[in-house]
Parts: C-alpha cells; structure tokens; sequence
C-alpha cells in the first residue's frame, strides 16, 4: 500500500469522524438559535462562496448546456433536500437514530442503481438489502415508541435524507466522469441553494442574529468548515486513489462516533435524555445495517 492510499484512508477517516460529530453539534442550537430551514442556507450560502471561489482559482472548466438539467437535480437531490430532511430530521431525533438511519445509504445506492444503472441482482445484493431495510425500517418505526429524544417523524425524515443522497449518488455518476468533481460540486449547491432560497426568506427574516453566541457561531462554523466544506475536499482526494465503495464504507463509523458522543453528553455532562438514547434495540439494528450491507458489498466467489 502506497503512501497516496494510506493519506486516502486517513482522510476518509477524518471526514467520517467529523459527520459522526455533525449528528449532536448540529442538533445543540436547533431549534432555539436558529430554525433547520435558515441554518440550510446559511450552510449552502457559505459553501457557494467556498468552493466557486476555489473552482476559479484551479478549475478552469465549463459544462455544456445540456447538463444543466442533470445539474439541477443533483442541487436538488444532493444539497436542497438533502440537508433540508437532514436537518430537520436531527432536530427532532435522536443523533444515535439519524446515524444509523444514514448507514443504509449504501442499500439504496444499490437500489437505485439497480433500477437506473441496470446493476445486475445478485443473491448476496438481495438478502442483504432484506436484512438492512428490515433495521431500517424497525429503527424508524421504534422512534416512536421509545424514551429520549427518539421521534417516528424525524427518523423518517433522516431515511428521506439518506435516499435523496442515495439518488444523487446514482444521478452524479456519469456526471462525475465527464466532469472534475469541484465542478459537478459548485453546480451542485450553487442549484441547492436556488431551490432552498423560496423557504428560506422566512425563517432568515425571523431568525434572531443578536441572540447568537459564541457557542451559536462556533456551532454554524464547524458545520459550514468542517461537515460541508473539509469533508467534501477529503471525499475527493480519496476518490482520487480508492475505489468508491472503500469511500462508502466509512460511513460505518458515523454511529460509532455518534454513539460515543451521546454517552459522553449522557454520563460527563448529566444529559439524562441522551443516556435513554442508547439501548439494545438500537445497537441491534445498528449491527443488522451493517450485516446487510457487508453482504451486498461481498463480492461473489469465483468457480474454481
């Protein structure tokens, strides 16, 4: 293994160990601070100026007027309503939930592959589709039933988060191969935040900027910075070396740092509602994603 693949590794190990932090640190000022639909825009807003200013500077490229459409619906998929469900989804569960929620991605990608892409059906792609819809989708519908900070609606919203991000993924393929990714990227939110921009007039207009605190500023930074702007660069370098299923299995560390997160609110900082975020139903279902989707992932064996 050569020393691009181990920085390749490294930097898919960083950008999952800041989405992992993402599912409290976001939640912390959501509500109160600032409503899900501002903070979107803001977040977008922010991420136009980055990366066209970072476009302008190294990538020199155009796309033709045709793509614009496909353009659109990657804004659309992959930044309006996909941060838009995200946020709002975490606003009302449980980070723990939203994390594992979000580790069936890689199931839908293959679904919607499956239909779109014409990906062949295998026995292995089938049974563990079964396996982690069937966590997926008892996970969401416990959020209901349970104690903490659980909720059906939010849950759902996250699993509506992950299967616009799962379209996306599938819409962006042949894009990304006749496009640099920055450029597909700039597009992508610069349409993200046109679509966001009618809903959020509103919520800008009532958001309460005065009542900001360092810790509001901090919190909107490290989303902006760190979870949109970084990880996204760390995503593209690694694609530059590793196969993009490597690049998706790193999405089993998110409930993992969620987990530690939550237990660390729960048993250092006395949030007793997060302590009932982590029980034995969750942990299960959490294990039942990651099963199905190492199936689908396990390449079948050769005859011999």
């Amino acid at each position: 293994m050569n020393a691009n693949i181990y920085k390749a590794h490294f930097a898919l190990f960083g950008a999952n160990v800041i989405y992992g932090l993402n599912y409290i640190i976001a939640k912390g000022i959501m509500p109160h601070k600032i409503s899900p639909t501002a903070f979107v825009f803001i977040r977008l807003a922010c991420c136009v100026v980055l990366f066209w200013a970072l476009k302008f500077i190294f990538v020199k490229e155009k796309v033709e007027r045709k793509d614009l459409l496909r353009l659109a619906l990657c804004g659309l998929l992959g930044a309006a309503a996909n941060m838009l469900f995200f946020f709002h989804g975490i606003n009302k569960t449980s980070p723990v939930d939203a994390s594992i929620i979000m580790t069936v991605t890689p199931v839908l990608v293959f679904i919607f592959s499956f239909f779109i892409l014409k990906e062949r059906m295998t026995k292995n792609k089938f049974i563990g589709t079964i396996i982690a819809g069937i966590a997926a989708i008892f996970l969401i519908a416990y959020g209901n039933k349970s104690e903490g900070t659980s909720s059906l609606l939010g849950n759902f919203l996250v699993f509506c988060n992950a299967t616009s991000y799962g379209l996306y993924l599938v819409v962006a393929k042949t894009l990304m191969r006749k496009y640099n990714a920055l450029t597909v990227i700039c597009w992508m939110f610069l349409f993200g935040l046109l679509f966001v921009l009618p809903f959020s007039i509103k919520p800008i207009m009532e958001t309460d900027f005065a009542g900001f605190t360092t810790n509001t500023y901090l919190v909107i930074g490290f989303v902006v910075l760190f979870t949109t702007f970084t990880t996204y660069l760390l995503n593209l370098y690694a694609l530059n070396h590793v196969m993009p299923s490597v690049t998706s299995s790193y999405i089993y560390l998110q409930p993992v740092i969620s987990f530690a997160m939550v237990s660390i609110y729960a048993f250092v900082l006395m949030k007793e509602e997060y302590a009932q975020d982590i029980n034995l139903v969750k942990i299960l279902s959490c294990f039942m994603v990651v099963v199905g989707v190492y199936i689908i992932s396990k390449p079948p064996k050769k005859l011999a």
